[in-house]
């Protein structure tokens, strides 16, 4: 089981799926409660189609890598971005080109790494990406944070073990306290000039299509390709779980064809 010592000798574990080294890498960036092991067999399965390798790895504080060392501060989306994010594609993927491909938490730090225009990133892919806080949102986490005191997430902790508690309230606790309310990420948008797929289901409990109107309107503010939305009918927050066909088929036909542009 692949572990990577961070420059904090903390230990985070990824996974690695093969394919064709002429190939961008696909980098699966894991929802606010997920990890590796929750994206099924999803990531296997477009990595099949589209020939690329992919890489999923565990954010710190969740599934097999080492657990949180202090309380969440308000900018975690930003760390986990501009600070973890880029040492593990030093580490792993060194000088190779990548699609980043992030679903909720993990999208929102798809868009954060994209503002910064690493030159190796090629595209990206968002399933339920926040940029701004929204009332649905947070009435979305208080029924979260009901259902995990009610003993109701108790599946949680066959993918985080004894830290399911302390990632748990590390998520609902950010986004419920009242200083995150401002949190807002739009200015950052118009800095992403790589192509982007921005997905979302209609019925996303976490979020309205106001977020990804919002993210292909702040992207075509600058200087890059304009965005491709993508709303699922009958589709909730987990569009690859609840729409795996549909999300592999976009998701397919979006990487296929920025691989044809780049060469």
């Amino acid at each position: 089981m692949p572990f990577l010592t961070n420059n904090k000798r903390q230990q985070i574990h990824y996974e690695i799926i093969e394919g064709d080294q002429a190939k961008p890498w696909l980098v699966f960036l894991h929802e606010g409660l997920g990890c590796t092991a929750m994206w099924k067999d999803f990531p296997q399965r477009l990595c099949m189609a589209t020939g690329c390798r992919g890489l999923l790895y565990d954010r710190l504080g969740y599934g097999l890598s080492d657990a949180l060392q202090q309380t969440r501060a308000t900018d975690y989306l930003h760390r986990y971005a501009l600070d973890e994010l880029p040492e593990v594609l030093a580490v792993l993927l060194p000088g190779q080109a990548y699609i980043l491909i992030g679903h909720s938490d993990g999208g929102s730090i798809a868009l954060l790494h994209a503002a910064q225009r690493p030159p190796l990133l090629q595209a990206i892919v968002t399933e339920a990406a926040h940029v701004f806080v929204e009332p649905v949102t947070l009435e979305g986490i208080r029924v979260a944070d009901r259902a995990y005191a009610d003993g109701k997430l108790k599946g949680l902790q066959k993918y985080h073990g004894d830290k399911t508690e302390q990632i748990f309230k590390a998520w609902s606790d950010t986004w419920l306290t009242p200083a995150f309310a401002d949190w807002n990420i739009e200015a950052d948008l118009p800095r992403i000039a790589c192509p982007a797929l921005i997905m979302q289901g209609v019925d996303d409990q976490y979020g309205t299509p106001a977020q990804v109107d919002a993210i292909a309107a702040g992207i075509a503010k600058g200087d890059g390709p304009a965005a491709h939305k993508a709303m699922l009918p009958d589709c909730g927050h987990s569009p690859h779980q609840e729409q795996p066909q549909a999300v592999l088929d976009l998701m397919h036909d979006f990487i296929l064809k920025r691989m044809a542009a780049a060469n």
